[in-house]
Formats: C-alpha cells, sequence, structure tokens
C-alpha cells in the first residue's frame, strides 16, 4: 500500500508507519527536554516530515509534525491493545520493598488529603454524578493484583494493589461505555485521561490500598489508578475528579509532548 502526496512523491506507509512507532517508542524512554531533540532528528528520517504533510523549517512546524506523529502512535497502540489481554502478575516474595516513591515533585511536598472530608467527584457522561465517600468505595467489592510498574525514565517496581475494579465502577455509575475518554484531576494538580478500553481492562483498578494496606500517601491516598497496561505516568495518584467525555482532554505530561496512549 503507498500514501500518495503528489503525482511525482509517493511513500511506503508500512515502513513510515513502523519507523514513526518505533522512533516514538524509544522517545518514551527519554526525558525532557532531550525528548523533543531526538524527535525532531527522527523526523527527517524515513519520509516522517512528508508523512505529516510538513517541513521542518522552524520550530512552529516542527511542534505540528511531532503532535501529528504522536497521534498517530496513539491510534496504532489502541489498535494493537488486546482488552482481554493480561499484565503478568507475580508472587508476593518478588515485590519491590521499599517500593519507589515518584512525582514530578519532591517526596517531602506528597500532597495531603483529608479523609473524613474526602469525595471523589464523577462527572461527564455518567447516569449517577453523585459524590462518593472512600467508606462507599471501601463497602464495594475488592480485587487486588501483583504487577510491575513501568516508568517512562526506564526503571520498574513490582508492587500489590488493591481497590475496585474500574470497569465495574463504571459500570455502577451508569457511565456510557460507547464513550471515547474517562479524565482524572488530582489533588496535586496532576491531571490525566485515557481511553476507555483501557479502562474497562480487567486489571484496571481503582486502588485504595498499597500491600494490604491503607494507601499511603506517597502511593497516592485516597487512591490511584493502577493500570499495568499503561506507564507510569499514565497512573494518576491522588485522584479528586474523574469524567467520561468524547472531547480530548489531555495530560499534565501529554500536553508538553508525551505520548498519550502510553501503552507499555
Amino acid at each position: 500500500m503507498k500514501i500518495k502526496h503528489s503525482p511525482r512523491l509517493a511513500i511506503d506507509s508500512e515502513v513510515v508507519l513502523k519507523e514513526a512507532v518505533d522512533r516514538i517508542s524509544q522517545a518514551n524512554q527519554i526525558g525532557q527536554p532531550a525528548r523533543r531533540d531526538f524527535l525532531r532528528r527522527s523526523l527527517t528520517l524515513g519520509g516522517l516530515a512528508m508523512l505529516t504533510g510538513c517541513t521542518l523549517a522552524d520550530k512552529t512546524s516542527v511542534d505540528l509534525a511531532l503532535t501529528r506523529i504522536s497521534r498517530l502512535n496513539d491510534e496504532v497502540q489502541g489498535w494493537l491493545f488486546a482488552p482481554s489481554r493480561l499484565a503478568p502478575t507475580y508472587p508476593e516474595s518478588m515485590i519491590t520493598r521499599p517500593f519507589p516513591f515518584n512525582a514530578y515533585y519532591g517526596e517531602d511536598e506528597v500532597r495531603e488529603v483529608e479523609e473524613s472530608s474526602y469525595r471523589l467527584e464523577v462527572t461527564g457522561m455518567v447516569a449517577d454524578k453523585r459524590k462518593w465517600a472512600l467508606s462507599e468505595l471501601r463497602a464495594m467489592p475488592q480485587i487486588d493484583q501483583i504487577t510491575r510498574h513501568i516508568c517512562v525514565e526506564g526503571w520498574s517496581a513490582i508492587g500489590k494493589w488493591g481497590g475496585v475494579s474500574f470497569g465495574s465502577f463504571l459500570r455502577h455509575v451508569g457511565a456510557d461505555l460507547g464513550a471515547k475518554y474517562v479524565g482524572f484531576k488530582c489533588a496535586d494538580d496532576y491531571y490525566t485521561s485515557i481511553d476507555m478500553a483501557t479502562a474497562l481492562h480487567p486489571q484496571t483498578v481503582l486502588a485504595l490500598t498499597y500491600d494490604g494496606q491503607p494507601l499511603p500517601p506517597k502511593y497516592g491516598f485516597p487512591m490511584k489508578l493502577r493500570m499495568p497496561t499503561k506507564l507510569g505516568y499514565k497512573n494518576p495518584k491522588h485522584i479528586q475528579a474523574m469524567f467520561v467525555t468524547n472531547t480530548y482532554p489531555g495530560g499534565y505530561w501529554e500536553d508538553q509532548g508525551y505520548n498519550w496512549f502510553g501503552g507499555s
């Protein structure tokens, strides 16, 4: 199959697509600001600039090209995502102790959330928009998993997370399961969003505990979304609000150039 951009120009779409995915996959392992320099150089290879319809003559064109390639990568990852395929699980003997702290700020800046006054806000394309107390969430059926957290910075760790199946919670509140996105807002001003297929994955958990104990503040109290099928930055902590929508919500790192789908 060929993608034709003019009567004189044809690009092998399969080769270009593979190179785009490979390049952004490599870039997802690189921190900012090296990421954008890496991708900028990559755009000169394999016709990627032609694929996006952009030139590389100025920063605006580069940013547009990067955005379009990142969106292409999101689409490819979405196509490849298998809702029934499970991430590996591990025995308790393999839990990483202590589990690393990770955030865009230092551990001494961890947000403290008051349990007694906490309420989870649920809005958007859902039937039940009431707010949830932690006691109500803890009263729902609980599951747990021992899975690997994979960080975009290149390290990984195995932890034990417990809580409510997120798919079950979405069904319980009457979420529109045909919607495209679920977005999250957090107490530490972090925000992100995921695709509905990942939200409904059987291993996606609204985590309330870590290693059998209430979720510690440094790991995201009062709750985090635990997704072993996503890279670490897609797993929001200190969740205060969530919403179901068809409007692209972006994310804290995603709006700075990180891949939105973020599959591991």
